[in-house]
């Protein structure tokens, strides 16, 4: 697919005016309702398909296709993300009417980040195709190590400041507690930081660690960086109101890692196949209704196992408690 600066342009001038809209709408600090949730997550679901449609039109099935293939695995793959943001939320007690300003910022530093990254990773493919063959055991060790950390259930999971994060804080200093809105403040003479940047910082800087998987992901699918950059940004950007949305449902997704790791370990081995193919092996390679129809069948059996496995726990625990309790009643009566 070839794509003129213009475009280019275009399409960014284009995405920062939904973001910028995005921001005056809930630009007073307030408490996000699953109903405002709710409708901005269909907005920004919506506006994916219609620019997914778009490129139908105006390029083709081929590029349709791998932009919404591309977009359900970015969007799949920062589900998991979610979990990591309520970690952070919790580790720097960010107030609720806060939540949204902290993760729209914090989005946005990730999606540039993810822009760097991807800038070199289609520079990197179109120099060196062995660089799939990296880019495809990379992303079969990381389904590997997710079924490891699946089955290792650690309930007790907490956020750690990464290296980067703690050297800023350590150069600029912290203040003891939120100041409103307010990013930097004076204090005894001196501009430090207030934890509504820090937490925005952490935010940003760690998805970074979760786009070492994501990225090579994507380009698993699709070389075209047009549509790897595209596919990020509109699966990012509805993340912050999937957030709250189904903030409370992300326990229930107890089958969620298996399904990440079965997506990514089957995109690692398209890659393999592709470089393979581009090696002058010949060797089928996987197409992207294919590649499609995968991903978005593990997505529902995922959560359809996760959701009754999650009940059937329920009812167990209930019924646990009611045995606890029945001898109790018993007593008292």
């Amino acid at each position: 697919m070839n794509v003129s600066l213009t475009l280019w342009v275009l399409t960014i001038v284009g995405l920062a005016a939904l973001i910028a809209v995005d921001f005056f709408i809930g630009r007073k600090p307030h408490d996000v309702s699953i109903k405002e949730a709710g409708i901005w997550t269909v907005v920004w679901i919506a506006l994916a398909g219609l620019f997914g449609l778009g490129l139908l039109v105006f390029s083709g099935g081929e590029p349709a296709g791998e932009f919404f293939a591309g977009f359900i695995t970015e969007k799949s793959l920062s589900v998991d993300n979610l979990f990591v943001f309520v970690l952070i939320m919790g580790k720097f007690a960010v107030p609720s009417q806060y939540q949204q300003r902290v993760l729209l910022v914090g989005v946005l530093i990730a999606l540039v980040l993810r822009a760097i990254f991807i800038a070199a990773g289609a520079a990197i493919l179109a120099s060196f195709a062995w660089v799939f063959y990296i880019f495809g055991a990379f992303l079969i060790w990381t389904a590997w190590k997710l079924i490891q950390e699946a089955r290792a259930d650690d309930e007790d999971e907490e956020f750690e400041e990464n290296k980067l994060l703690k050297a800023v804080e350590k150069r600029f200093g912290v203040a003891d507690r939120y100041h409103g809105t307010k990013l930097w403040i004076a204090e005894n003479g001196k501009r430090v930081m207030t934890p509504m940047l820090v937490v925005m910082l952490a935010i940003g800087t760690t998805d970074v660690l979760f786009a070492l998987d994501s990225i090579p992901a994507i380009f698993g699918l699709t070389q075209d960086p047009y549509i790897v950059f595209t596919a990020n940004a509109f699966a990012l950007m509805g993340l912050r109101q999937l957030y709250f949305l189904i903030g409370g449902l992300l326990r229930k997704l107890v089958h969620l890692s298996y399904g990440l790791s079965v997506i990514l370990g089957f995109i690692g081995v398209k890659l393999v196949l592709h470089a393979l193919h581009e090696s002058g092996v010949h060797v089928p390679e996987i197409s992207i209704p294919v590649s499609l129809g995968v991903i978005c069948g593990v997505l529902v059996i995922t959560t359809v196992t996760s959701l009754m496995a999650s009940r059937k726990q329920e009812a167990a625990e209930a019924a646990r408690k009611e045995s606890e309790g029945a001898p109790k009643d018993t007593i008292g009566a």
